[in-house]
Order: C-alpha cells, then sequence, then structure tokens
C-alpha cells in the first residue's frame, strides 16, 4: 500500500536535516549508487544512507484522499528540514486576490530596494506549498537580499494545465500593477517549478507583457515526455527521481499535448526570453533536459549560463546541511542581483 512509499520519503528525501535520521533502518551496507569523490563530506553522508525503494503500490494521486495525506506529510517533511536550518524568515500572506502567494522576508538582509523574485515550488506539478517550500526561496532572498514572492499556484490533477501557469501569470502582473518595474522582477523555480518558470515568461510573451528582468531554474522538468539521454543512461544514478512517471505528467497536461511549449519547454522557440541560470546536478536524469534547454535558448539568442554541478543530485539546493546547497543559492542570488536592475532607479541617478 502506498504508506511503504510514504515511509521510505520519510527517510530518504533530500529535505531531511541529516541523511537517514528519522528511519528506525539502518543504512544499506554498501551505497546504492557510487558515491562521487568531489563532493564534500556531508554530500558523501546523504548518499551512503539512502534506502531502497520499497516495493508496494505507488500512489493514486487521482485519489482525494491519498493526494491530500501525501501533501500533508510532504509538507510536514519540509518544516523539518526548514527547522534543521536555524534560518530566520518572515511568512506574511500578499495582498492579492488574483493568486494566493506569500511573502518570504529575511530579517536584516534586504538591502535591494525595489526589487522582488517569484519563486514557483517544485513538486511535479502535484506536491509542494508555497507555505512549506521554505528552505530555497529563504536562501535565494538572504543571498540576493530581495523579498521573495511564492505563489501558491493550483496542483494537478485537480486542477491541470494551464491552471499552474494562470496563477503565476496572475502573481507577476500584480506585481507589475503594484508598480514594480518588470527589469527589477525576477523569477526562480525548483524541479516542475523550473519548468514553470520558463512556461511564465513564455506566457508572459504570448500577453504581449514586458519580460522580468532574469530567470532562475535548478534541476528543471523540462519535458513531459522524457525523451532526453540521461532520462535512461543516469536513471541508475538518480538517488531522488526514480524512474519516469508518465501517468503523472498526463494528470498535469489533461488534454493538452505532451509536446506543449509551456508544458515541455525544451519544444518552445525561446526567442526573446530574458538571462537564464540553470543549475542542474551530474547525478541526474533531467540533466539532458537542461542541456537541451541550454542549447536551445542559446540558439534564439537567449543569454544563458548552464552551470553543471558534478555529484548533485537533484534539486541538492533545498538540503538543509550540505555546503553545496548554500554555494549555488548563494549563485543564484548573485546572479539576480547583478540582472536586476529597476529603471526607476536608474532615471533617478539620470536626475541627479
Amino acid at each position: 500500500m502506498f504508506v511503504r512509499q510514504i515511509l521510505w520519503l520519510l527517510a530518504v528525501l533530500p529535505v531531511l536535516a541529516v541523511a537517514g535520521a528519522h528511519s528506525n533502518a539502518p543504512p544499506p551496507a554498501e551505497p546504492l549508487t557510487p558515491v562521487p569523490g568531489a563532493i564534500s563530506e556531508q554530500a558523501q553522508t546523504y548518499y551512503r544512507s539512502w534506502r531502497p525503494r520499497p516495493a508496494g503500490k505507488p500512489i493514486d494521486w487521482r485519489d482525494p484522499q491519498q493526494a491530500a495525506f501525501m501533501r500533508k506529510m510532504l509538507g510536514r517533511m519540509f518544516e523539518r528540514s526548514l527547522a534543521a536550518t536555524g534560518l530566520e524568515y518572515r511568512l506574511e500572506r500578499a495582498d492579492t486576490d488574483r493568486v494566493e502567494a506569500y511573502w518570504v522576508r529575511v530579517p536584516d538582509r534586504v538591502v535591494h530596494s525595489g526589487r522582488s523574485l517569484i519563486y514557483l515550488h517544485g513538486g511535479g506539478y502535484v506536491l509542494g506549498s508555497a507555505q512549506t517550500n521554505l528552505v530555497t526561496p529563504i536562501r535565494v532572498s538572504r543571498a540576493a537580499g530581495m523579498p521573495v514572492l511564492s505563489v501558491e499556484y493550483r496542483l494537478a490533477p485537480e486542477h491541470p494545465f494551464p491552471a499552474g501557469v494562470e496563477d503565476a501569470l496572475a502573481a507577476y502582473t500584480w506585481l507589475l500593477d503594484k508598480g514594480n518595474e518588470p527589469q527589477s522582477i525576477g523569477v526562480f523555480g525548483d524541479s516542475a517549478g523550473g519548468g514553470l518558470t520558463i512556461a511564465l515568461a513564455l506566457k508572459i510573451r504570448e500577453a504581449g507583457l514586458p519580460q522580468p528582468g532574469a530567470l532562475v531554474v535548478l534541476s528543471p522538468s523540462v519535458d513531459a515526455t522524457a525523451s532526453g539521454d540521461t532520462q535512461a543512461t543516469l536513471q541508475e544514478f538518480d538517488i531522488v527521481l526514480g524512474p519516469p512517471d508518465p501517468d503523472r505528467s498526463l494528470m498535469y497536461a489533461g488534454t493538452t499535448p505532451l509536446t506543449h511549449p509551456m508544458i515541455s519547454p525544451v519544444y518552445a522557440d525561446l526567442t526573446g526570453l530574458p538571462p537564464l541560470l540553470i543549475q542542474v546536478g551530474t547525478r541526474e536524469r533531467l540533466l539532458s533536459d537542461s542541456a537541451r534547454l541550454a542549447r536551445n535558448a542559446r540558439r534564439d539568442g537567449v543569454d544563458v549560463t548552464l552551470d553543471v554541478w558534478d555529484g548533485m543530485w537533484h534539486v541538492w539546493q533545498d538540503h538543509p546541511t550540505i555546503p553545496e546547497a548554500t554555494q549555488a543559492t548563494a549563485e543564484i542570488g548573485a546572479f539576480f542581483a547583478d540582472r536586476l536592475r529597476p529603471r526607476m532607479l536608474e532615471r533617478a541617478v539620470r536626475r541627479e
């Protein structure tokens, strides 16, 4: 039954503070996958702690009870992970009736007035929450010196495509209508949220609106067809994702083809998108997706940086204790600080 999968997640998901600390089962005698030697000691310990996936019936996301229970359990895991970091933050409900969203603020660290970030969480479009997926946005807010608007976009299967894209667009237009300059807004997301970040930029272009100042995607899910070569070649080395789940992709897509550019941005024309930073690890099956996204962005004239981290797993940036997570989010903060330039501040400088 699906409870076995949840117990396994409690033991091994990378959001947890100390690998294996929440399971009574001993770690395997031998690592499930070869441990990279070039990564930190903490990351190596994490690799060694992973346990085999349990046999049993997978989660039925179309069952409201199972979906609700899984989301609740994942939320608790993220809360435990956040507590382990010791990070200070404030979470405030945003004053908008267009979409549910929350401001993530770090005390005494927001220094770039006039600049804001939008965060789109991961979770395969069926999991996650703006109120619990907080480690990465807090770290990025701290590193960039900017507040982060975390969007509670609607999830599948209850709300298939394009609901999530529409919610992300609602958050962006709300910031614009409040007087924020487009070039003062950055957007970032991890995993499914990374795919949604690219889809938002495509939707902004379709709507004829000005693009944000910069985009960052972390281990982005940008090909629902799972056609990239590393989907197969790195599957046995990917300790987080496991094999592709075609059913979940179909639940998100609904009646829309999986190759739709806003569902699978590797099939999109990316012309006109803002500067883009892609972070991905060499131990995740989505590696080729990131490489294809970068190649296509470069083909279409986008200023793109592909940053490949040796030995890192899917969305390592939200792990609470490894130094690679802090280093990666510091790089994201520096990217936004360098690329976001509010025009209203530039005008003020010219007047002086």
